[in-house]
């Protein structure tokens, strides 16, 4: 199969889809790898890094969705992208499809085979190729927020850990999975108080045992989600219904009661956001307020630190491409967890929480592949 690598063009995203470890991998099992021109440079490889792996680079972007057979990216394709996509080609990448309407029809009309990494599920409803850049959005969300609420970055400024003498700041976490365990175990580890939510009491007793510090659970309901957030100055949203839209569970008037210069780092905006208040920024203008709280509502958030989220994304993506690559989409068949991955095949919408977004048709991915 010829698998193609281009360069991302979201803005400042600086990640790239494959290591040049990863198209060794490509190449020593048959495939011909070709990679954009500087797909690599962001994330600190050369253009000879992937030619000694193999690679054929390829001088344009539209003659990488050209001549592949398999798109490898890191995140969903962008309006001027749209019209290089085609039918049967096989696209492999983040697609958070629920907030993402004209992409959805965009494949759909196109008859792309589209799968998305956030939404192959292992038997243990965990999500592989999600949960390393939700442990990378996690973390940094408290660097984020610690920076933000600088004063001279429109906060109140207040020092996250405190002083002697002088106490830390208070850290609401909306949901207790992957971003919010992470979020947690880095604002712990700055000192702040620590609050985290989540709907689930079993999951709150879990965190319970395993982190320490100024740290409390609460269960997650209206009135103390209310609560937590007007007495908080930094709120992390990391709410997750695998490829549904985030449910809204901070309103509007709950952000207007936070004290001014507070931040919010909503990390679920790739799915629309779990506050009513925010929407989608980009790294180039990152932050807006909102009644005197600072919002950061950015897409991409690890494409800020893309050579970690590089090496983490391709080291979970890559077994799945390998599969695609020798099988192409006789894959999903053979493999449960791949098969959840699939959004949109043979111009159909075949993830259930896609299709109710936008009151488009669900098919069944059986029904296809028979």
């Amino acid at each position: 199969m010829i698998v193609g690598i281009p360069k991302e063009i979201k803005d400042n995203e600086n990640r790239v889809s494959t290591t040049p470890s990863g198209v060794s991998e490509y190449v020593a099992r048959g495939h011909t790898v070709i990679v954009e021109r500087a797909a690599g440079v962001g994330s600190g490889f050369a253009d000879y890094d992937y030619e000694a792996a193999g690679a054929r680079l390829i001088d344009t972007h539209a003659e990488v969705f050209a001549q592949a057979e398999m798109i490898v990216k890191v995140k969903e394709p962008i309006a001027s992208e749209y019209g290089l996509m085609r039918e049967d080609q096989i696209l492999y990448t983040y697609l958070h499809l629920a907030a993402e309407e004209a992409l959805t029809r965009t494949l759909v009309e196109r008859k792309v085979a589209s799968i998305a990494y956030e939404t192959v599920e292992l038997a243990n409803r965990t999500l592989p190729l999600l949960t390393p850049m939700s442990e990378v959005a996690g973390r940094m969300s408290i660097q984020v927020g610690a920076h933000y609420l600088e004063k001279t970055h429109g906060g109140r400024g207040l020092l996250l850990g405190g002083v002697a003498g002088v106490p830390p700041g208070d850290v609401v976490i909306l949901g207790g999975g992957v971003v919010g365990t992470n979020a947690a175990q880095m604002a712990l580890g700055m000192g702040a108080n620590v609050t985290i939510l989540d709907l689930s009491i079993d999951r709150l007793r879990f965190l319970d045992q395993v982190l320490h510090g100024r740290f409390q659970t609460l269960a997650s309901n209206r009135g103390n989600i209310a609560e937590a957030v007007r007495n908080c100055d930094l709120l992390i949203g990391g709410v997750l219904i695998p490829g549904a839209k985030a449910p809204k569970l901070v309103t509007a008037e709950m952000v207007s009661t936070m004290r001014k210069g507070s931040v919010i780092v909503d990390v679920a905006i790739d799915q629309g956001g779990c506050i009513e208040t925010v929407r989608p920024t980009s790294h180039s203008k990152p932050t807006f307020e909102v009644d005197g709280v600072v919002h950061y509502c950015v897409t991409n958030m690890p494409g800020a630190v893309p050579r970690t989220s590089t090496f983490a994304l391709s080291n979970v993506t890559l077994p799945y491409g390998l599969q695609l690559a020798a099988m192409g989409m006789n894959a999903v068949a053979k493999d449960v967890a791949l098969a959840k991955g699939v959004n949109v095949y043979k111009g159909h919408v075949t993830y259930p929480a896609v299709a109710e977004a936008f009151g488009l048709e669900y098919t069944p991915l059986d029904k296809l592949l028979a």
